[in-house]
């Protein structure tokens, strides 16, 4: 059977390029979403967000007629879910977007659909969702309740790295996971359309809780170099060299330390199996905590140099401008979400009682968090008149800088650019 219409509900850093996907195969795809800016943006064929290929491959959908966007669900054959999932105060998860998604969506199903949940979700969320769906749609059979339900649903999470979205949206494996069966191999039909990769069949359970798992491998990873970071500047040991001598190791491969973990995944999805698992979950709690709390240590290197700078320049602390480089979680993106180096420079501008200085080639404006803190210049003349420099995001504009045209003597460099 194919799919006359397939939707995306969500039309974010995952959704738009899924939406584009298909559509580059010649697919009708309607994309869904709240933000009504977005949709008049990909309906004149731009995009809203950073991200490489992206706006080539909408441009060309929405002029060859394949790709469209709306601010309400219509009819389709496949619905596609890509809402945030983040978590409350407590980190307990948030899942309100998943069941407004879903309950806007239930008016227009009908029997055969299919609907995937791909949002990064905790175990038992594809459950959950098909409970919401049967509430709202008595009139249709859902899984588990039905051995053949009208409607087939399914798990399939996303696993690629921003920045590299269109080429491992296609290349990579897909983990499916379907709530029966026949659930999972009709969504093995659908992402086949365009994934050149594998369609990796398991249960819901099991694929909600792979996704988790490979993002909590990657931060207990993470918080083993971070933590290195702290032991290392204690000790006086250049952590980059040492990093450097022990990956010497034929079985050893460390990563490589931040000021923090940022990004809608990394730091955010181990807390979803603490929040199910609290007492089991202790490794992954503790590595949460670890990264959770690199801004704050690297808020004290920045007092310390910035004493230093006070105490061989005479000035007073109001006359100094420090300059933070970086506000996106991760290198050449504009994503913001989640991320240390925001959070960084939201403890920097909070507390130095002079200017702070923020650069950020991938954004046009000053981020709402720091509009009344900071201030937005130039990657130049943050070099020329800045006395305390901050490195936070390893972006190639930054890289480009040889360490020898970095005149200031008091530079806290997280990223190990500048070394």
């Amino acid at each position: 059977m194919s799919f006359n219409t397939i939707s995306v509900i969500g039309l974010g850093y995952i959704g738009l390029p899924t939406a584009a996907a298909f559509a580059s195969r010649r697919q009708n795809v309607v994309g869904i979403d709240i933000n009504a800016r977005a949709v008049e943006a990909i309906n004149r064929g731009e995009i809203h967000i950073v991200e490489p290929d992206l706006d080539t491959v909408v441009k060309q959908a929405v002029q060859d007629g394949f790709l469209r966007a709306a601010t309400q669900p219509v009819a389709a054959d496949a619905f596609l879910i890509a809402v945030p999932t983040p978590f409350k105060g407590d980190h307990q998860p948030d899942m309100s977007y998943v069941q407004a998604a879903a309950l806007s969506l239930a008016p227009v199903l009908k029997k055969g659909d299919l609907v995937i949940l791909e949002s990064t979700s905790p175990v038992g969320a594809t459950e959950q969702m098909a409970q919401w769906l049967a509430e709202a749609r008595p009139d249709l059979a859902f899984p588990p309740q039905a051995e053949n339900p009208d409607i087939h649903i399914a798990y399939c999470p996303e696993r690629v790295l921003p920045g590299q979205v269109m080429v491992e949206l296609i290349k990579n494996d897909r983990v499916i996971g379907g709530m029966t069966p026949a659930c999972s191999e009709r969504a093995c039909e659908l992402y086949r359309i365009f994934l050149e990769g594998e369609c990796v069949v398991t249960n819901a359970r099991t694929a909600e809780m792979c996704k988790l798992t490979e993002n909590s491998f990657r931060d207990v990873n993470i918080a083993f170099a971070n933590e290195l970071s702290l032991i290392c500047a204690e000790q006086g040991i250049n952590v980059w060299e040492l990093i450097t001598l022990a990956n010497r190791h034929p079985r050893v491969n460390i990563l490589q330390p931040g000021p923090g973990v940022g990004g809608h995944c990394i730091a955010v999805d181990p807390w979803f199996i603490v929040a199910q698992n609290p007492e089991l979950a202790r490794l992954i709690r503790t590595a949460r905590e670890v990264n959770d709390a690199k801004p704050h240590w690297v808020l004290e290197q920045v007092k310390a140099a910035v004493a230093d700078c006070l105490t061989a320049t005479g000035k007073r602390a109001s006359e100094l401008t420090i300059a933070c480089f970086g506000l996106a979680f991760k290198p050449n993106i504009d994503d913001l979400r989640e991320s240390p180096a925001m959070e960084v420079a939201h403890l920097v501008a909070g507390w130095h009682a002079g200017t702070t200085w923020v650069v950020e080639p991938n954004v046009d404006a000053i981020p709402a968090k720091l509009a009344h803190e900071a201030t937005l210049v130039s990657q130049e003349q943050a070099l020329q008149q800045a006395d305390v420099l901050v490195m936070l995001v390893d972006h190639h504009a930054f890289k480009a800088v040889s360490g020898d045209r970095v005149a200031q003597r008091w530079v806290v460099d997280t990223k190990g650019v500048w070394r």
